[in-house]
């Protein structure tokens, strides 16, 4: 179960990094700014249930073998929740109505979150790599 579940965290690892750092960049470098913002706006809501599926996965097969590297996940998983149910449709919201400063504030916050996120799942996969 411990390969399980360290695949699991490396392929979450993985996705968080390359989605925040590859595929979001690259949107907004190769396509005009308005099909940028459109084709992102559509590719967050996954990108969230794609972290929801993989860290509370994770966390169950960790469960019963690795407590604290489970919390932590679990921990990705419960704050992933409000992030896509409350905090996306919010910059949205700022977005459609022009409100620059709260898009900006609410998008510093969406980044902090989900830098948390890989801060937190990088330190599961290297404890989960130091037990193998």
């Amino acid at each position: 179960m411990l390969i399980l579940a360290t695949l699991i965290t490396a392929l979450l690892f993985g996705g968080m990094v390359l989605y925040s750092f590859g595929f979001a960049a690259f949107l907004f470098t190769a396509l005009p700014p308005d099909v940028a913002g459109r084709t992102i706006r559509r590719a967050f809501p996954m990108f969230y249930l794609f972290v929801l599926g993989c860290s509370a996965t994770a966390a169950v097969v960790l469960w019963a073998g690795h407590l604290p590297g489970a919390g932590l996940l679990a921990l990705v998983a419960v704050t992933v929740l409000p992030t896509r149910q409350l905090l996306m449709p919010a910059i949205n919201r700022a977005t459609d109505t022009g409100a620059k400063g709260r898009f900006k504030t609410l998008h510093g916050l969406s980044v902090a979150i989900t830098l948390g996120h890989i801060a937190l799942t990088g330190t599961v996969l290297a404890g989960l790599a130091g037990a193998a």
